[in-house]
């Protein structure tokens, strides 16, 4: 997608839970902030609250279980099959909380959002509230979050963007992850609008970020 192409970047969010990323970008579509649609929306859980919001904005989802497929492999196939068939130009990870294999025809297509700033405090296992305790137990002064492109490696694709926090004395993982969430909330949909722009574009381990 180039700066002049007047089409909105077609994305599948995936969620697992209350969908709060999800209704993050569509705040941010309603804004004219964000130059993107969203023709599905795919759920690892038919409990989770972000299916509700997601009916009642009118966008059409989809339920697919890990646990009704054999292999991780399969249970991506069928998640990618679904995107393929919306032609999604990216795939966007909302709180997701399956792992998923990508494939070749969307290398540099997935987003995720990690709360710190990679390669710091990330990889398996640092997830959710794991990352701030750890952050705070090494007495870093700083802390954020990355989006970047996943990969088939945890927390290890290309960075398109990152914002920086300041750690206080007295924080706990809970002050901590209120401060960092806020830093995502604004980091998730920029990143989005760079790539929805023509801006970004990924040069081996490199994104590079064209002027306005």
């Amino acid at each position: 997608m180039t700066p002049s192409n007047p089409k909105p970047l077609r994305i599948v969010v995936l969620i697992s839970g209350g969908g709060t990323t999800l209704q993050n970008l569509i705040r941010y579509m309603d804004a004219g902030r964000l130059d993107v649609e969203i023709p599905l929306v795919i759920c690892s859980s038919p409990r989770a609250g972000g299916l509700q919001f997601a009916a009642e904005t009118g966008i059409p989802s989809a339920v697919i279980r890990r646990e009704t497929f054999p292999s991780q492999d399969a249970f991506s196939q069928k998640i990618f099959d679904e995107c393929r068939e919306v032609a999604a130009d990216m795939v966007v990870m909302g709180g997701f909380l399956k792992r998923i294999t990508i494939p070749h025809d969307f290398e540099n297509r997935v987003l995720n959002i990690h709360p710190a700033l990679v390669p710091s405090f990330c990889g398996k296992g640092m997830y959710g509230h794991f990352v701030h305790e750890a952050v705070l137990e090494y007495g870093a002064k700083v802390s954020g979050c990355t989006v970047h492109f996943a990969d088939n490696q945890y927390d290890h694709g290309p960075v398109i963007l990152q914002k920086v926090v300041t750690v206080a004395d007295d924080d706990t993982p809970e002050t901590l992850a209120a401060r960092v969430f806020e830093a995502e909330c604004e980091a998730y949909p920029e990143a989005l609008q760079l790539i929805a722009s023509g801006r970004a574009s990924v040069e081996g381990r490199r994104v590079r970020i064209a002027a306005e």
